[in-house]
């Protein structure tokens, strides 16, 4: 097999250019690429716990934690107790992440478009299918 017929490496490549573009974007707001899931996360869905984020997220527990707390440093989330379970957080965007939104969503946006650009519709929605059901299959 070579690299044109690896799913995985195609897939890992396309993946490291999308990065690379929207962590370029990104960091005309201070925002590291790294911490994109998690805002993007957010951005759905406020309010949920740092164990329900990791997993949204696909990452360790503890890695979380340390993006929490860049974004917290940053002045984009608030960390909020429970008041029936004082070891459990709701995480809620600011104001200022607020603020934000429509930009970044935009940026995310304009890189989609750069890469899914080059397909018809027909082919988007093909493609955009088949990931999906790829990566929802039980492993």
């Amino acid at each position: 097999m070579n690299r044109d017929e690896s799913l995985g490496y195609l897939v890992a490549h396309l993946n490291q250019e999308i990065q690379n573009e929207l962590d370029a974007r990104l960091q005309l707001y201070q925002i590291d690429i790294k911490l994109w899931p998690v805002l993007f996360s957010l951005l759905q869905e406020e309010g949920i716990s740092q164990t329900e984020l990791s997993k949204r997220c696909d990452v360790a527990n503890y890695t979380m934690t340390r993006l929490l707390d860049q974004l917290q440093a940053q002045g984009l989330i608030v960390r909020h107790q429970e008041e029936d379970n004082r070891r459990t957080f709701q995480i809620f965007l600011t104001p200022q992440a607020k603020a934000m939104e429509h930009d970044l969503v935009r940026e995310a946006e304009r890189v989609n478009e750069m890469y899914l650009g080059k397909l018809d519709e027909d082919e988007r929605a093909v493609l955009m299918a088949l990931l999906r059901k790829v990566n929802r299959e039980e492993k």
